[in-house]
């Protein structure tokens, strides 16, 4: 750009040069810009003071320079400084701009072509034209980077230090808990219990979830939750009293916790089972899809619900919902008939005198004692093995070879401690005054839980025409066997 040009975009304003104002605040703690606000006051009484027209204001509220995270008004505001919009930038402090050397040297490559000055409130007059001007800018720069980088180290051992104390370090308020994560709050604590136990007893997290959203439980944000949102709260450690810090377990802490370790374990092992579809996708939408057996193929293939293109008998509607065998065309029946008898057969055994029995256990027993301790001395000896190193005592490659072998122990008894809570699906049935009331207020992933749990529904061929009592459905075509 010419300096005529330059001149005439500077002067634009009565005579006066055209300036630009940059504000940014790393953190918002008040949640209301007022530290952004704060810096705009400052700067605009400095450019009255220095006789400079503000033309426009860019505000980068809650972003870190040192972070790298984008700022969207930061790199606008470049953008029309290369197009000439100003020839001067106000800023509180040079840090408020720039954090990084990276960042300062394509700042630098803008503004001294162009001779854009930067004015500051606290830090004054820098002259990027010149050496001079530059090799201040840059020391401004490292001595910023320097005092971030040390506030970050202070944080971080503060934050180890409290980790090791079992404390809660910040962060946003964990829903359980009050702000200072250490306060419980007994109905969230309550919410929480509910959820583990529903995913122990085959729930889904979407259903889970807009149950909630039903009752007006909203996320410690106060926002609304999702099945993604409620599947990491639940998997949160601090759920079972341990501490998480830099992504891993480091011990015990001094909260009290809603869920015992057995449970959260277990929770977790559902949660993050590899064959559990979790894709809102793939959520079934049907009683017995994926369930149900196909009666021809011997392979244990499963029906799969779909729309039959034939007229239903008896009937003027031409398509109609049917379960299909997953493989072939070999095999269909109507969707709603099928899950009817299978509703009606679990009613009819949750009503006899003897349906206390469908509570038994069906596997042996985890030795939680036994987890835990494995447990306890897997990490002991991690702790041995990470001192012994730091004193020397150690060296790295023996130090190795026995952590991996101690690490293979703890994940061997979390493993076994996972498996320790089993919740039946069927008990929230058992033993109620009205079975079939309770039956309906279960959500579709509860009712495929104690379909899963108590028969197999095998699907078989149907005699052709028309069965006794005069209609065309064949009950002896669905095989209903108790596990």
């Amino acid at each position: 750009m010419s300096p005529i040009l330059r001149s005439a975009i500077d002067t634009a304003a009565g005579g006066r040069q055209c300036a630009v104002i940059y504000c940014r605040i790393s953190r918002d703690r008040e949640g209301a810009g007022l530290g952004v606000a704060r810096q705009r006051e400052d700067c605009e009484a400095l450019a009255a003071q220095l006789g400079l027209e503000v033309v426009e204001v860019y505000e980068d509220n809650d972003l870190s320079a040192y972070s790298g995270k984008p700022r969207p008004d930061y790199r606008r505001m470049l953008q029309d400084l290369r197009d000439g919009r100003a020839g001067a930038i106000l800023a509180w402090h040079t840090d408020r701009l720039h954090r990084s050397p990276a960042e300062l040297e394509e700042y630098i490559d803008v503004c001294e072509p162009l001779h854009v000055e930067t004015r500051t409130v606290k830090a004054g007059h820098l002259d990027l034209t010149t050496a001079t001007g530059r090799m201040i800018a840059r020391q401004l720069g490292v001595q910023a980077r320097y005092e971030v980088e040390r506030m970050v180290e202070r944080q971080r051992r503060k934050r180890d230090e409290m980790a090791a104390k079992g404390q809660h370090f910040g962060g946003r308020r964990p829903f359980g808990w009050e702000k200072d994560g250490m306060t419980p709050i007994e109905w969230e604590f309550d919410c929480i219990r509910e959820a583990a136990q529903a995913i122990l007893a085959g729930a889904s997290l979407r259903s889970l979830a807009a149950g909630w959203v039903a009752r007006g439980i909203l996320t410690s944000t106060g926002g609304k939750w999702e099945g993604p949102e409620l599947r990491g709260m639940l998997l949160r450690p601090r759920n079972a009293g341990i501490v998480q810090h830099r992504g891993e377990e480091v011990g015990p802490a001094l909260w009290s916790a809603p869920l015992d370790e057995p449970t959260w374990r277990s929770v977790c092992a559902v949660l993050t089972d590899p064959a559990r579809r979790i894709t809102p996708g793939n959520e079934r939408k049907y009683l017995g899809s994926g369930l149900y057996l196909c009666g021809i193929c011997a392979d244990g293939t499963t029906m799969r619900a779909a729309t039959s293109n034939s007229r239903n008998p008896g009937s003027d509607t031409r398509y109609w919902g049917a379960y299909t065998c997953r493989d072939k065309k070999h095999l269909s029946r109507r969707r709603d008939l099928v899950d009817d008898m299978v509703q009606l057969a679990i009613l009819d055994r949750l009503s006899q005198p003897d349906a206390a029995d469908l509570l038994a256990a069906r596997e042996n027993p985890v030795d939680v004692r036994e987890a835990q301790t494995g447990m306890r001395q897997a990490r002991a000896t991690l702790d041995e093995l990470a001192s012994a190193l730091g004193s020397g005592a150690l060296d790295m490659r023996s130090y190795q070879v026995a952590a991996e072998a101690a690490r293979v122990r703890l994940a061997a008894a979390e493993s076994v401690m996972s498996r320790a809570v089993a919740v039946n699906p069927v008990a929230c049935l058992v033993g109620v005054e009205d079975p079939d009331a309770a039956w309906n207020r279960l959500d579709l992933s509860r009712r495929r839980a104690v379909v899963a749990h108590l028969v197999a529904v095998t699907i078989l061929p149907s005699r052709k025409g028309r069965q006794p009592g005069g209609g065309y459905w064949d009950p002896d075509s669905v095989r209903i066997e108790w596990k």
